[in-house]
């Protein structure tokens, strides 16, 4: 086994989070808040917008089962990383979406996914 971590925002957590639940190889997801500027924050401070936090999932997974490219293939298939602080019905900045790479490989690995599927 070997145990890595990724934290992806997406819209609503607890949409995501069901997603990556499901996938073999992924170990436990844990939601939460971040990107914001200051630590704890509640769900009343981060809807109020002025945090800069963002609705997102801690993603434990044993890269020997799943990769990193597959768990990066369906976060881009499960939202619309295009739409400016919205997914479906919900709005305002803490539904944008986001990666909050752990290092630099991983953040290679996203910019590497995302210009070789979005050319950019």
């Amino acid at each position: 086994m070997k145990k890595e971590k990724t934290i992806f925002a997406a819209g609503c957590f607890w949409h995501i989070e069901d997603y990556f639940s499901k996938i073999k190889g992924v170990m436990n997801t844990r939601v939460g808040y971040t990107g914001g500027s200051f630590e704890n924050p509640t769900y009343k401070d981060v809807c109020s917008g002025g945090t800069g936090h963002a609705e997102a999932i801690s993603i434990d997974y044993d890269s020997k089962i799943v990769s990193l490219e597959n768990i990066l293939m369906i976060f881009f298939s499960t939202h619309d990383p295009t739409t400016l602080n919205k997914q479906g019905a919900d709005t305002g900045t803490q539904y944008r979406s986001g990666i909050f790479y752990i290092d630099d490989s991983q953040k290679l690995m996203a910019e590497n996914f995302i210009e070789k599927f979005f050319g950019q």
